[in-house]
């Protein structure tokens, strides 16, 4: 493990403290480690877009919409090879919600939210995506695979 110093102003250091205690870190290292690894995360999503990921895309969407719930199973489909699995819930007589969980390169990820969440009807949509990198490839029981790994 590293150490290093950093000097902050007082009104910064009291709202990094207040954070600090608001997120129940124990010290402030673990709390900038934290910032860190998500200021890092976002940059290397923002790169070229190349990169593995896991991400959890969810949104919101009036399931009366015309063709909407066809139209959103189809582009499931057309980006089936990313789907981890998928949950849908109905909100009210009108909303349902979906979460889909996703595995892929971050590109090929980032085209499939983008055009579901640019769906006529779809209210509300978030990706939550997370670096990784592909694992050593292995065989267990007579089956060839390779594990994403978060990044640091």
């Amino acid at each position: 493990m590293e150490r290093f110093t950093i000097s902050l102003d007082s009104e910064l250091a009291r709202a990094f403290d207040a954070l600090t205690r608001e997120r129940r870190y124990t010290t402030r290292s673990e709390a900038v480690r934290d910032i860190l690894r998500s200021h890092l995360q976002g940059a290397r999503q923002r790169g070229d877009g190349r990169g593995g990921c896991v991400a959890c895309l969810s949104y919101v969407y009036a399931h009366h919409e015309r063709e909407l719930a066809e139209r959103l199973t189809a582009l499931q489909h057309a980006f089936h090879e990313l789907t981890i699995s998928t949950m849908h819930a109905h909100l009210d007589h009108e909303h349902c919600i979906e979460t889909v969980l996703l595995s892929g390169t971050i590109k090929r990820v980032r085209k499939f939210a983008d055009t579901v969440i640019a769906e006529r009807g779809v209210r509300h949509g978030n990706l939550n995506l997370i670096h990784a990198e592909s694992g050593e490839v292995h065989r267990r029981g007579g089956v060839t695979h390779s594990h994403l790994t978060p990044s640091h």
